[in-house]
């Protein structure tokens, strides 16, 4: 079974974690200027890149908390976990920040 290492609670299996998609993405600032097209594309159009990737995670069967992860898709590997606004002390090359 994989584990997966919460900022809060320590190692424990995947079973208790869900995966909310993409990390690190930028709501606009005023939503109500968005053209339908653009707020469609900041909704569902997310980076899908093989290798390590920013992931945020929520540990739903602990303690409820959201937090990042650097995954490599290609393995299944987390390399890293922090706590939400934090900074990861790596990050993917492939993702472009803010």
């Amino acid at each position: 079974m994989l584990l997966i290492a919460c900022p809060h609670c320590g190692k424990r299996p995947e079973t208790e974690f869900r995966c909310g998609g993409q990390a690190h993405i930028a709501r606009p600032a005023d939503p109500m200027t968005v053209d339908d097209g653009a707020w469609s594309e900041h909704l569902f159009v997310r980076a899908n890149p093989k290798g390590v990737h920013a992931e945020r995670w929520c540990h739903v069967h602990g303690c409820g908390r959201w937090f990042n992860a650097l995954r490599d898709t290609i393995s299944d590997r987390f390399i890293e976990t922090y706590p939400m606004g934090a900074k990861p002390t790596q990050f993917p090359q492939s993702e472009t920040r803010a």
